[in-house]
């Protein structure tokens, strides 16, 4: 049986779909892709996968059980029990899943695997997503941007440790517009802001550091501290943002080593940090001598007015290091993001950058490069800016007419996010597979906020107008069925 990775049961053959399926099934075990030990998909998920019963998903694997195969398991689902490539071959394959399990680098959350898996199929409404809809890719710019560096290219071979020092350039010239005064020397280039924090992570911060941020944060739905052997210690968020009369306690219970936070526009919240608590913010710190990790990728997606100065362009000690990146204003496609900090620290993570990937892209730090010195960059940010103000207002309007009586949200004022707080609590997870079932993917606020029962992060930038009016609507209906 050959297989193809989009491979489905053809409904036309002879063969019954039961059979195709199991099939496939052994397939994926006799040729090593199922390991012996792996949990395979659920039977809900084989018949959305494969658009059929799950009367027919449950024959062929309760006929895989009784050949030996297959093993269910009341809790930990079906799992690979043997396969033919052990059983013929005098000498056992490698036990690869004993490899898997001692990876060093911790796996996502089981919420955040099937948000990343299900985000990719193409009937799907996406409530949930971090991102501009395709629908405002900048086509037009992009022809331009990309015919205009064409014609210079000679060659595109490794840029500096630091990153391309044209695009630093335009980098510190645009900074400068925000009251950052940073030289190329002090800016990194990197594939985006997560990879900035893997590199501090690794690269500045000793292993069993304590690293406190909002709670909720983005930070909890991924690993990138934990993996490195760092901990995070949440202080909890007000209507402002983060509560900085607690940050003095936390730092000396926990003898934290750093600070993250995300002050314009902050994910999941939405919330803006006011330019007074700014100005607190960086003036504990300093006299707590706690670096600063400010995280402003949404700065620039302002819908009703401009955010306040960053906390960098504030920080006459150094204190801060300040990540920027195109990945929410632009696409996340390009990949370019930048770490603006002191020199020896930026040299550091430079270095490490070239140990692990020898540098990001060269034809986007071109292409990233071409958009900031054209000016297309800011014609393309006030296009997306009255975008946003339409794909929020929307949203409002279906959270007014159909969640008054079961949620409570504060109005964004800027960036993707509403930060929805259901008035009761229910079972999230559930939520989550009957909105599946409905064809609606979100994300539930226990990615963010451990514990969390009544939370749910909506995107307004992702789906289209209609798609964003419906899913709401089918997301109030599903909540209600819970209640």
């Amino acid at each position: 049986m050959s297989v193809s990775e989009n491979w489905m049961p053809d409904k036309s053959s002879g063969i019954p779909l039961y059979q195709q399926i199991k099939d496939y099934i052994r397939y994926k075990i006799s040729n090593g892709h199922w390991a012996i030990g792996t949990r395979i998909p659920t039977q809900r998920e084989f018949a959305r996968m494969f658009d059929v019963n799950r009367s027919t998903i449950v024959t062929a694997i309760d006929e895989l059980i009784a050949e030996g195969l297959l093993e269910g398991k009341t809790k930990g689902g079906t799992i690979v029990k043997n396969n033919t490539w052990s059983l013929l071959s005098k000498t056992p394959p490698p036990d690869w899943l004993s490899y898997v399990r001692s990876g060093t680098h911790q796996p996502n959350f089981s919420t955040v695997q099937q948000i990343n898996r299900y985000e990719f199929e193409p009937e799907i409404i996406r409530l949930g997503t971090g991102e501009l809809s395709p629908e405002l890719f900048p086509k037009k710019m992009m022809d331009l941007v990309t015919g205009s560096f064409s014609k210079s290219v000679k060659s595109l071979g490794y840029e500096e440790p630091k990153g391309s020092y044209e695009l630093r350039r335009e980098v510190s010239s645009y900074l400068n517009t925000l009251g950052i005064n940073a030289s190329p020397s002090q800016i990194l280039i990197v594939s985006g802001a997560l990879q900035a924090l893997h590199l501090i992570s690794v690269g500045i911060l000793y292993k069993g550091s304590t690293i406190l941020t909002e709670n909720p944060s983005y930070i909890y739905s991924i690993n990138v501290f934990q993996s490195a052997g760092m901990k995070l210690y949440g202080i909890p968020m007000d209507e402002e943002s983060i509560q900085i009369n607690k940050i003095i306690r936390c730092r000396r219970q926990t003898n934290a080593a750093i600070l993250y936070a995300i002050p314009s526009f902050q994910n999941p919240t939405g919330v803006c940090m006011k330019d007074e608590r700014r100005k607190k913010l960086l003036g504990i710190c300093e006299d707590e001598r706690l670096p600063i990790i400010e995280d402003d990728a949404y700065r620039e997606l302002y819908i009703d007015k401009e955010a306040p100065r960053p906390l960098k362009s504030m920080d006459n000690k150094d204190l801060v290091l300040f990540l920027g990146s195109m990945s929410k204003s632009l696409c996340p496609g390009l990949r370019i993001g930048w770490v603006v900090g002191q020199e020896a620290v930026i040299e550091r993570l430079a270095d490490i950058k070239m140990q692990t990937d020898y540098g990001s892209s060269s034809l986007s730090q071109r292409a990233a490069a071409e958009w900031l010195s054209s000016g297309l960059y800011f014609d393309h940010l006030v296009r997306i800016r009255k975008e946003l103000k339409i794909r929020r207002d929307i949203a409002l309007d279906i959270l007014n007419q159909y969640f008054s009586d079961i949620a409570e949200w504060k109005k964004p004022e800027g960036g993707f996010y509403i930060w929805l707080c259901l008035k009761k609590p229910l079972s999230l997870q559930k939520l989550f597979n009957n909105c599946l079932k409905k064809g609606i993917l979100i994300n539930p606020g226990n990615v963010y906020q451990h514990m969390s029962n009544q939370h749910i992060r909506i995107s307004y930038s992702y789906a289209s107008h209609e798609d964003l009016k419906h899913g709401l609507v089918v997301l109030s209906q599903a909540i209600r069925e819970l209640y």
